[in-house]
């Protein structure tokens, strides 16, 4: 389902299942920092509504969304996270330049995922233009800075739930 056909904002309502001092990254692009800045902060504001406590949030910049990667792989790299949510705004221009930054983006995101075994999530705008991406952070679509945070919420539950599951069997599986 697209987003022009739902809110991005809605919310599955607390997760219990998150352990107590679970710690998230949070990975900023600061181009588009309009947009990016209030996905930022909902993220954020939406981690925090869900019982993660303040000091377990550790939230970095970097100068575009073509280093997301880099920063989250620098984040799981000098922190025991549980996830990493990466926030950014690629915006389509006169070129194919957004494609490009957009699919190294999506593939360096997913590859340091399933690299590091820990979620990270991509929150990336990719947009049209700046009224789309208005749209997305925090206009009439919602803010996908709450999505991404729901999304990292449910992938850390998800592996509480599997690890529970492993260790209540025995024998051949």
């Amino acid at each position: 389902m697209s987003s022009k056909d739902q809110n991005l904002s809605a919310s599955p309502g607390v997760l219990h299942s998150v352990p107590a001092g679970c710690k998230i990254g949070v990975v900023t692009a600061q181009w588009n920092r309009e947009i990016t800045f209030s996905l930022r902060d909902a993220c954020i504001e939406t981690l925090l509504q869900q019982g993660i406590e303040e000091e377990n949030i550790i939230s970095v910049l970097v100068p575009g969304s073509f280093e997301l990667p880099s920063g989250a792989k620098m984040l799981l790299s000098q922190f025991s996270l549980d996830a990493v949510i990466c926030l950014g705004c690629v915006i389509k221009g006169d070129t194919r330049h957004d494609e490009y930054i957009s699919q190294a983006v999506s593939v360096g995101i997913m590859q340091l995922s399933i690299a590091s075994g820990k979620p990270v999530i991509f929150g990336v705008l990719t947009p049209n233009n700046q009224e789309q991406a208005q749209d997305r952070a925090g206009g009439k679509y919602g803010n996908k800075g709450v999505e991404a945070a729901n999304t990292a919420l449910q992938m850390i539950q998800l592996a509480v739930e599997i690890r529970q599951k492993d260790k209540k069997s025995i024998g051949f599986s």
